[in-house]
Order: C-alpha cells, then structure tokens, then sequence
C-alpha cells in the first residue's frame, strides 16, 4: 500500500495547482507497462553485449560501456531504435494513468526526462495545444530554437520541457555517464542554458516528481544540478512519488528501516514523499483535484 501525504499537505499542493505554481517532472516510472524502465534496458544490453562489470542494472553505466566499444552515438540510436521508435502511447482515456491525470491540471509548464512525446499527446487528448522544447545542453542542441522566446506559456497552451532530450534529436539525448556529467557542467557553469521561465519555474513552484527512484541518475543530477542550486528560503514543498525500495532483508523491520531513513534523507533536501508507484499517486490525485475544484 502507499504511504500517504498528510492533509495539509495535500491542501498546500491542490492549492498550488490551482493557481499554477506546480511543476511536474516525469521520469520513466510513468510509463510503466508501456515502455521498460532503464533497469530492465541496462540488463538486456549487459547480457547482449557482455557487460564485464557488476552493475548492470545502472543504464548510464552499461551505455557508457556501449559508448567505449562503439561511439558516442551507438547506445542512443540503439535505445530509440530498439524501444521508442514505435512505442505505442498509454490509454489515456484510462482516467488514473498518470499523463492523463496530469494534463487535466491547469499547468503551464510539464518537466520530463523522459524520450517520449508521451505528456505532449495527452495534452492534446485534452483539447489542449502544448508546446515542446529542448534544454539546450550541448553544442548541437544549442542551435535548436527556443519556443519561450515566441510563447508564454498557459495553461491552455503549456511547454513539455525535455531536460534530457527526446527521440526526434538522438544527439539531444542525456543517456552515459559522460552524458550526465556533461549535462551537470553546462548547466552548472552557464545558467543561460535554461530560460528564465525554466529557472522560475524551478525555483518559484512546488516541484512534483513522478516516475523516479532515489538511485535514478536523471533524479540525482536534477536535485544536485538543477533544484539545490536554488535559494532555500524561497523554495516550496516538492513531493516525489517513489516506490518502496528493496532491501537485502526482505523482512518487514528491514524494510521500514529503510524506508525511513530514505524518507528522513528526502526531508532534509526539503522534499516530502509519497511511496507508492505512479499510478497510484495519480488515482489519488485525480480524486483529490476533483473534490477540491468542485468544492472551489
């Protein structure tokens, strides 16, 4: 069963919603069921390529192995080739799977470091019309046009940000190790790589992170390289969904022991979290926005 949010907490956050101050960032866990996590990539990759190394469920660690054999290219083109390229999308007439339960809420801006075009088309199964951009974090991205310099974004008109780039531009993607290291020291050495409607959202809205886990790269270097850069004082509650982690012990002791110290790790970088998967959080949100909406 998940752990749930305290009520004040879901009040503060429904709140936050409504006035558009909240930012969801997306990462694989969303499209669970849909498309594999990076787990389950980096393990096929390690056992196809033999992967010599003991980690082989880290996916930045086996495609950077794929990067050394090959090139740089050879895991991105492989990792769309293989599993995006013709991913079919998620129901999303299905009210509880968690883009769906997203793009009902006014928002103007959705974060992903996801690949897919997942959040950009229930926006539009939603009567809505989304914009897409890139965040610009290499010399080839760079070149690519920034849509905030022609649009504010609304919530009737949001931008889908790609922090890690999406399947349209392989060279955009942020995959291997040196992908993310990369990243981290663009980003941190020249602010100017994020618009300044990025970095207000970043540091002005309550941050909502679905579909990660605590071990995730993607989560690691957002928190490290992107939200802890922000002033304290100004920041807001930001929630992250994330499923239960697994212990050596499976006993349940164990595995409450792990989980509060995981939870008291998140409460000291001001993050508050709900354990459960992403569709259990979108099931309760999208009851809660209905009960509070209507209520007014």
């Amino acid at each position: 069963m998940p752990s749930a949010l305290d009520e004040n907490t879901w009040k503060t956050l429904l709140g936050r919603i409504r006035d558009g101050k909240c930012t969801p960032f997306l990462g694989a866990g969303a499209c669970h069921g849909v498309l594999p996590l990076g787990s389950d990539i980096a393990q096929q990759w390690a056992c196809k390529h033999d992967y010599p190394l003991d980690d082989c469920a880290d996916l930045a660690r086996v495609s950077q192995f794929l990067a050394v054999k090959h090139d740089p290219m050879f895991p991105k083109e492989e990792i769309l080739k293989q599993f995006f390229d013709n991913a079919a999308p998620p129901d999303f007439s299905d009210p509880d799977e968690p883009h769906r339960v997203l793009a009902c809420l006014p928002l103007p801006i959705y974060m992903t470091t996801n690949y897919d075009h997942f959040m950009t088309q229930a926006l539009e199964s939603q009567h809505k019309n989304p914009q897409r951009a890139l965040c610009r974090w290499n010399r080839f991205v760079r070149d690519q046009p920034c849509v905030f310099d022609e649009h504010d974004p609304t919530p009737e008109e949001p931008v889908v940000f790609h922090l890690h780039g999406c399947k349209d531009i392989p060279e955009s993607l942020v995959l291997t190790e040196d992908d993310y290291l990369d990243f981290l020291v663009n980003i941190s050495g020249d602010q100017h790589m994020l618009h300044p409607r990025i970095q207000k959202a970043l540091a002005g809205t309550s941050l909502l992170f679905m579909g990660y886990s605590l071990a995730d790269w993607d989560f690691r270097v957002l928190f490290r390289g992107l939200v802890m850069s922000t002033e304290s004082s100004l920041r807001r509650i930001s929630v992250t969904v994330q499923l239960p982690p697994m212990a050596g012990d499976d006993s349940d002791t164990t595995q409450e022991r792990v989980q509060s110290y995981l939870t008291e790790y998140f409460g000291q970088i001001q993050i508050l979290v709900y354990w459960g998967t992403a569709r259990q959080f979108a099931a309760e949100l999208r009851q809660r926005w209905e009960d509070f909406s209507h209520g007014g």
